[in-house]
């Protein structure tokens, strides 16, 4: 079935968050967390504002892109993919729908903010034109782990 691409409802915060939560749970555990409750609270917000995307396989959320405009781009807070549908592309989809996004509302990049461990990650970023453009402590302070942080001019 072909993959569809849609911003998210508010009726689908807990699906969105959930597949949030799958993804994103051994990406926080490999840097010495959990995830707390406190982790998606700005997740109705969001969709609210219409910065969160789904990547539906029929009726089925197998994918969510949580975003935020900032100045003259958009900032990817997260992508995350279920865990069954890794490393099928589906992360590569959602990046390429959500600069389509960015392109289409004349803006000037993307950019997002990873784990300098998460190699997996900044291994699916570089391919789509991200470059990292400094490293450093992370923005929210929660863990000492460096960051990367990366940019895709459009």
């Amino acid at each position: 079935m072909a993959l569809t691409f849609r911003k998210a409802v508010p009726s689908e915060r807990d699906d969105a968050q959930r597949i949030l939560w799958t993804a994103f749970t051994p990406y926080v555990r490999d840097l010495g967390r959990e995830i707390t409750a406190h982790h998606y609270t700005f997740l109705a917000a969001a969709i609210e504002r219409g910065d969160v995307y789904l990547a539906l396989n029929g009726d089925e959320i197998v994918g969510v892109a949580a975003t935020e405009r900032r100045d003259a781009g958009i900032y990817i807070d997260r992508l995350g993919v279920t865990p069954a549908r890794q490393g099928t592309g589906l992360g590569s989809f959602l990046l390429g729908r959500v600069e389509e996004i960015a392109r289409s509302s004349g803006l000037k990049e993307l950019s997002l903010e990873t784990a300098e461990m998460a190699e997996g990650n900044i291994r699916l970023y570089r391919p789509h034109g991200f470059e990292i453009v400094r490293r450093g402590p992370p923005s929210h302070g929660m863990d000492a782990h460096p960051r990367v942080f990366m940019v895709k001019p459009l």
